[in-house]
């Protein structure tokens, strides 16, 4: 695209296309985002240089950081560590469902030693957003119910 448009304005020469072709490979490497799949048991994300698996089954701790961007950071007892966007999970139900079943499992193990208050709280929140989506899309309203103040 950035060639083109140098082209359009007349202004394309051998060296500025030297210069756009690493800037549009950096930018597109930046803007890319991770491919997340999920199935029995793991959870893989896919970036443009490495592909990293965890084993859902066999966490051993989940942590939770909101900053700018809410992110998972998931680790399994074979020392994998894969980080995770909250919003992927939230826009995917499936991928939730796998991380939540292998959580579950990983508590009944007895390998997910910290962390399962984290994957209650999101696997919550996600939920309200779905049935929020669902009744907003029947077209039915939900407004949660006013606390009253402590006096």
């Amino acid at each position: 695209m950035t060639i083109l448009v140098d082209w359009n304005a007349g202004s394309l020469t051998p060296v500025r296309i030297l210069l756009w072709l690493p800037l549009s490979a950096v930018v597109f490497a930046i803007l890319l985002p991770p491919r997340v799949s999920a199935g029995p048991g793991r959870l893989v994300v896919r970036t443009l240089w490495r592909r990293t698996t965890v084993h859902t089954n066999a966490l051993s701790a989940v942590r939770y950081y909101d900053a700018v961007s809410s992110h998972l950071i998931l680790r399994d007892t074979f020392g994998n560590r894969l980080q995770i966007d909250t919003r992927t999970l939230a826009a995917n139900p499936l991928l939730w469902h796998e991380l939540d079943t292998g959580g579950r499992r990983s508590r009944e193990r007895g390998t997910l030693r910290y962390g399962a208050d984290i994957l209650d709280r999101l696997g919550e929140r996600i939920d309200d957003d779905i049935m929020l989506g669902v009744l907003k899309a029947s077209g039915l309203s939900f407004r949660p119910a006013r606390r009253r103040s402590a006096r």
